[in-house]
């Protein structure tokens, strides 16, 4: 069987989501949190080893919660994602507190991906979809093309993405009719108003979008090259940030993007139309029981997932 992992970034701060850590929100029946349902179908799906990638600070209360757990019922290990990871030559900007981003918080995995992956929020219930069709993507074979990484990504309809307690950011993608990603543009401040789907382009401009649009929501399947094409591409980065500049981050989406334009990498996007629940705000928590709640009563899941 080929190895694969999970790789799980919960690092993020939270801080729309009020007291507390959102990624540790309890929303199944027997303490469940997110995290428990997403591992659960990514081990259903066959993936056979999970990566949390957390600060340091929080790493006491996360294996409480849920990592001493997971440590039951596969293999575990863990990356932290710190500030001051820059590369050599490059130091902390004064006043930063925001980390780095999705990018750089793979890097912070470097010493532990040694194999093809899934990368996935830790705040986001992506259904079990999108699980097994990148895990499959993963282990088959593909054509092999020394100048561009394979990677793929789980599409998901925007309509099904949104939260009704505020805005959302999304990537919203373009897909050729053979599926395969043209371009993915982080999108902000994202929610309907006046019967529109209305968002904020980088700049801040009013953007108008589909329900129907495709959207990554930050699930890829990724090789351990792209580790590698991160670190590299992280100095240039850091060398585009204006004087000042101490909440710009370094996003996974933008460079896949990046690496599309270059014509260094090809994305399947594998469609699916699983719902999306997340806890970006602390009104949505009561909202993902109730949804996880229903799904148990279909039999989708088991009151107690593990144990």
């Amino acid at each position: 069987m080929k190895e694969t992992a999970l790789v799980i970034m919960a690092a993020g701060i939270g801080s729309r989501y009020g007291a507390g850590i959102k990624q540790l929100a309890k929303v199944g029946p027997s303490d469940e949190i997110i995290m428990d349902y997403s591992i659960h179908d990514a081990l259903k799906a066959g993936f056979n080893k999970v990566i949390f990638i957390i600060r340091k600070d929080i790493e006491e209360e996360f294996k409480e919660v849920i990592g001493n757990r997971i440590e039951k019922v596969t293999e575990v290990k863990y990356a932290y994602q710190d500030l001051h990871d820059l590369p050599e030559g490059y130091e902390l900007p004064a006043g930063r507190t925001k980390p780095w981003g999705t990018a750089q918080a793979i890097i912070a995995a470097r010493e532990l991906i040694d194999c093809p992956f899934i990368v996935i929020n830790a705040d986001d219930f992506y259904g079990a979809d999108g699980f097994k069709k990148i895990h499959d993507y993963l282990v088959e074979e593909h054509e092999k093309n020394a100048n561009k990484l394979d990677i793929c990504m789980a599409g998901f309809v925007l309509g099904n993405t949104l939260s009704d307690n505020g805005t959302v950011a999304r990537g919203v993608c373009k897909v050729s009719e053979e599926g395969v990603l043209k371009s993915v543009t982080e999108t902000f401040e994202i929610a309907k108003k006046d019967g529109k789907v209305m968002g904020k382009d980088k700049a801040g401009n009013d953007v108008e979008l589909s329900e129907n649009d495709v959207v990554s929501m930050n699930m890829w399947g990724l090789t351990p090259e792209l580790v590698k094409v991160l670190i590299d591409k992280f100095p240039g980065f850091l060398n585009s940030l204006k004087e000042g500049d101490i909440k710009s981050e370094y996003l996974l989406p933008t460079i896949i993007d990046d690496l599309i334009r270059e014509d260094k990498a090809e994305v399947k996007v594998l469609s699916t139309a699983d719902k999306w629940y997340g806890v970006t705000y602390h009104e949505d928590r009561e909202h993902v029981a109730e949804a996880i709640k229903d799904m148990i009563d279909k039999g989708i899941y088991a009151n107690k997932l593990f144990g």
